[in-house]
């Protein structure tokens, strides 16, 4: 008989608690017959390569310590397979593959990228000749749980103008983006794919208030319900799902993907983020998804 699969569940200290799909994965990749284990990326007495998969879950902190998350998961990928892999999540740290879906026809959120040495009040002024009358949202190109992230109002240029600085100031590109009206009544929808297969959606409210300081937390509080998504956002997903392949031919499929897609003004969905390194996969939303997923990874 073939020894059980042993599987690194992949967290960190300050999400150990708070990961709420956690549980219910171990579970279900326990009742399949694997020996899941669950452990801190940063943790320097694990054996990665004394693992069969090591899957990366909860590293929420990972944004903050990129280039040391990036060569973790190099170490990783030398010794063991690594889920999601290592060029799916060298790729995805980087909010600009943004721009690599819209020049591939995936609709995305209106993004004006600014890069760290570009001139600040310059940026600003095009952004605002593009959306003269949008509330704008400014977000870093590396962060994770709307961290560094803040709505402005139209007005707030002083505001605008200091956020953007900052993010320039610590070495990233910035995103402005149009706030998208809609989300405030009807909310964002998250997508889940396991293993290339659609499992269920989430609808996640409104984060982000005008003016609002961004969180320092780990991740900005949520609120989540189940969602059926609509026939245009499923296509959506499904083009995305079906476009990975050939922007990283070299990488395995994502075993876990989500797609988070807001309505624009004219009511398209587009895409606000894919998410392939670490997301809540909100497992406990939808009858069966964990078993799904452990389905997925033990069958890849």
């Amino acid at each position: 008989m073939s020894s059980a699969q042993r599987i690194a569940l992949v967290s960190t200290r300050d999400a150990l608690r708070r990961d709420d799909d956690l549980f219910p994965l171990e579970t279900a990749l326990r009742e399949a017959g694997a020996a899941p284990v669950i452990v801190c990326w940063d943790d320097a007495t694990v054996d990665w390569g004394g693992f069969d998969t090591v899957l990366v879950r909860s590293t929420w902190d990972y944004s903050w310590r990129l280039p040391e998350f990036l060569r973790w998961a190099e170490r990783v990928s030398a010794c063991t397979r690594l889920s999601n892999p290592l060029p799916l999540l060298r790729w995805n740290a980087d909010k600009r593959y943004l721009e690599e879906l819209a020049r591939h026809g995936i609709a995305i959120v209106p993004t004006h990228f600014v890069a760290p040495d570009a001139d600040a009040p310059e940026a600003l002024t095009a952004a605002r000749q593009r959306w003269p009358q949008a509330e704008l949202v400014i977000k870093p190109n590396i962060s994770a749980g709307s961290r560094d992230t803040m709505r402005h109002g139209a007005d707030a240029q002083a505001a605008m103008l200091s956020h953007l600085r900052g993010i320039q100031g610590s070495g990233r590109h910035a995103l402005i983006q149009p706030y998208l009206a809609r989300v405030d009544a009807e909310g964002e929808t998250a997508l889940l794919f396991f293993g290339g297969a659609y499992s269920h959606a989430i609808r996640k409210g409104p984060l982000l208030r005008t003016d609002a300081a961004p969180t320092r937390a780990l991740f900005a509080p949520e609120h989540i319900q189940p969602r059926t998504p609509a026939a245009d956002e499923c296509e959506l997903a499904q083009r995305i799902v079906e476009l990975l392949p050939r922007l990283l031919p070299n990488a395995a499929p994502p075993l876990y993907a989500r797609m988070d897609l807001l309505r624009d003004a004219a009511g398209a969905p587009c895409v606000i983020e894919l998410e392939l390194i670490e997301p809540s996969l909100f497992l406990d939303f939808a009858p069966g998804a964990a078993r799904r997923l452990a389905a997925a990874l033990l069958g890849a």
